[in-house]
């Protein structure tokens, strides 16, 4: 098994190893914790990881990762002294910190909450969308049969939430069936609320359990903002479509996404809100993140930003944001979810075994 990052055909100086990992100039509070925290467990004990990297910091950072997990460093080669350099390192029998994990503040335990990219493409093209979602995206839709299996093991291993997102997924020809397979759990749609209104859209959404939780975007008290951000004519459709959801029975969830919180529109938007009779527990007022089409906004990474893991069609990803990064892919497919899951709480034991030791193995230049 080869997992690469990078197309380099360096000659391997490691000897025979049974996995390697080709990091590039991944730092490991990047990519490289990510790929090599799913290569290890892959792993028989006292088999060897082979990690290839061309950055400086991982020079420091994997041995001190090897040591929180108990993991031998076995071999350590530069090929020039500015690098690259290659490790091996012999998998533990019981990794050290497998029994004791740091959690701090309110983490979302692992697995209660999982996220679906229903699919991809969308009537809007927002122009900080994380997702990169645009009516020329390509679809990539979640497939019905595999969303079955999904929410079978996930309610097996005691999950309870799940949150459909895109790209618009109401443009999902079988967002119905996506969103039954999920009976029994708590079920959320996020949308724009512009194209349910009519047709087979509005059939799809007349035909959703009330229980069903509708997310809908609306960025500002008045079009101006709104409609500068998602497109002109946005605003009044989403509102119309908070207010048909309204009339149907749903609950409805009011998210705003703002680059600058600023106080008097974000005031402004909470009196509109008020009038219309949304509760102050469904609305959502959110940062705009780096990420995607956003070329300002918060940085995202690895070791600031809490899990949340996230499907799509050709893969899982560690947080909903970030789907559009290579650095926060966490497998190649959606399934299994035990995977998914185990590569998230592997990596968490590490960064709280880091926190609790005072050990920086995480950096993010």
């Amino acid at each position: 098994m080869v997992e690469r990052t990078d197309a380099g055909q360096a000659p391997n100086p490691l000897g025979e190893v049974a996995a390697l990992v080709d990091g590039g100039d991944m730092d490991c509070g990047s990519g490289l914790l990510l790929l090599i925290t799913r290569a290890m467990r892959r792993l028989e004990p006292g088999q060897l990881l082979g990690v290839r990297s061309a950055e400086v910091s991982v020079v420091t950072d994997l041995p001190a990762w090897a040591e929180l997990i108990g993991h031998d460093l076995v071999t350590e080669v530069a090929e020039s002294p500015d690098g690259p350099w290659w490790f091996a390192v012999s998998k533990a029998g019981k990794p050290a910190q497998a029994a004791t994990v740091f959690t701090p503040g309110e983490r979302l335990p692992v697995g209660r909450r999982l996220w679906i990219y229903t699919n991809f493409d969308c009537n809007l093209a927002c122009e900080y969308c994380c997702a990169e979602s645009s009516p020329k995206a390509a679809a990539r839709r979640f497939d019905a049969d595999l969303a079955t299996e999904v929410f079978r093991e996930f309610t097996a291993q005691d999950g309870r939430e799940v949150f459909f997102t895109g790209g618009e997924p109401f443009m999902h020809p079988d967002l119905g069936a996506l969103v039954r397979a999920a009976g029994g759990l708590e079920r959320t749609i996020l949308t724009n609320g512009m194209i349910f209104g009519r047709g087979a859209r509005r059939e799809t959404l007349e035909h959703l359990d009330r229980d069903v939780v509708l997310q809908i975007s609306l960025d500002s008290a008045t079009p101006e903002l709104h409609d500068r951000q998602r497109g002109a004519g946005s605003w009044n459709r989403a509102v119309d479509g908070i207010t048909l959801a309204r009339s149907l029975g749903f609950r409805v969830r009011v998210a705003a996404t703002l680059y600058d919180e600023d106080p008097k529109g974000v005031e402004a938007l909470h009196r509109r809100l008020d009038d219309a009779g949304i509760a102050m527990p469904d609305r959502i007022i959110r940062p705009v993140a780096h990420e995607g089409f956003a070329d300002k906004g918060v940085h995202v990474s690895l070791e600031g930003l809490e899990p949340e893991p996230t499907l799509t069609a050709d893969g899982a990803w560690w947080h909903p944001v970030a789907v559009t990064d290579p650095y926060m892919r966490i497998a190649d497919a959606p399934l299994p979810l035990s995977e998914v899951f185990g590569v998230v709480r592997d990596t968490l034991a590490v960064q709280d075994a880091a926190a609790q030791s005072g050990r920086e193995v995480f950096r993010c230049a």
